[in-house]
């Protein structure tokens, strides 16, 4: 059994820790957060208000990360130089560059760090994943376009709950980096990497804070595939999130947590796939956190590569660091514009 400790224990860590008992690999042995209330939640566990200190003492193979987007990536690497493995919820960093410096920081550690784009492992984008690379072209065609749609909701009180989240140096953005980066993933892990971005960031909400509530975005990937994104916390609900693939002769949409697939200018959908739901918690959680940490947990033991890798998370974050240049410029922005350093 892996040793394992959750650092940050605010709303998803729940999750996280529902994960690493479920996953028969893995034992929760410590928690760290630095607000000793949260304690009580792990009373029969070791609890520490600094992660040095619980480093230091505790013999750990694994680190799960819950904190606020803005410590990421610092905590990330201290516990990598403590010599412990690490699973980062999203996202990876608060900007591209960022996610880049740890990316070489991992690269000269001998341990493993996973980010947690538990979508990847819903079995709607599992099928969608096989159905591309398994069919011939010639039955499906290439890929020509991927459309990610986000219509949620978050009250003015869940910024109030943890001010965190409205804080642009702490969070790094709103529904671009918090609620909808895992539609960003799924289209960059369809579409490829992005070469170009048009996109705008605003608030609709009368909020007092300093992210942005909604977004939309066009991009240019690769091999010629177009991209729209649009995504906001202002809906009335949080209506099931849409993702769409166009084939030169299918079209593939996941949405209400099911993989359909159409025929060329057919509406009449056939069912492929549906996802697991989590019932526990939120139903878009779903089955993918266990999943994802269930696979982490098997590569360290053993000793393969087989997980999300920091590289995998690079793409949504060059997507959202586009997007925010191309809304701050009023311009469409390339993609050189920030990789040209690597």
């Amino acid at each position: 059994m892996l040793r394992v400790a959750i650092i940050g224990l605010g709303t998803i860590s729940y999750i996280h820790q529902l994960g690493i008992q479920q996953s028969g690999l893995g034992k929760l042995v410590a928690v760290c957060d630095s607000n000793p209330s949260t304690a009580g939640d792990y009373a029969d566990l070791p609890f520490y208000d600094n992660c040095e200190e619980m480093l230091e003492k505790e013999n750990l193979d694994v680190v799960h990360i819950c904190l606020p987007h803005d410590l990421h990536a610092p905590i990330a690497q201290k516990c990598m130089e403590y010599g412990v493995n690490v699973f980062l919820e999203k996202p990876l960093s608060l900007t591209y560059e960022e996610g880049l410096n740890l990316s070489k920081a991992v690269s000269d550690s001998k341990y493993k760090l996973g980010v947690c784009f538990q979508n990847r492992y819903n079995r709607t984008t599992t099928k969608l994943i096989d159905i591309l690379e398994n069919q011939p072209v010639e039955e499906i065609g290439s890929i020509r376009a991927v459309k990610g749609v986000v219509t949620w909701f978050r009250p003015e009180s869940y910024y109030e709950a943890q001010p965190w989240r409205g804080q642009l140096e702490r969070a790094g953005g709103g529904t671009i980096i918090n609620q909808s980066i895992h539609t960003l993933d799924l289209m960059h892990l369809f579409g490829g990497n992005p070469l170009t971005c048009n996109g705008h960031l605003l608030n609709l909400l009368d909020y007092k804070i300093e992210v942005e509530d909604t977004a939309v975005a066009r991009y240019e990937f690769e091999e010629n595939i177009s991209g729209l994104y649009f995504a906001t916390n202002s809906y009335a609900v949080n209506s099931p999130v849409e993702l769409e693939v166009i084939t030169e002769r299918r079209r593939f949409v996941i949405k209400d947590y099911k993989l359909f697939e159409y025929k060329y200018n057919s509406d009449d959908g056939v069912l492929l796939e549906s996802d697991d739901i989590f019932e526990s918690t939120k139903s878009y959680y779903g089955q993918g956190h266990l999943l994802a940490i269930q696979t982490f947990y098997k590569a360290i033991i053993d000793k393969t590569e087989d997980y999300i890798h920091i590289e995998d998370a690079l793409g949504s974050m060059l997507m959202i660091d586009m997007m925010r240049k191309s809304s701050e410029t009023k311009e469409t922005v390339h993609a050189s514009t920030f990789t040209k350093s690597e």
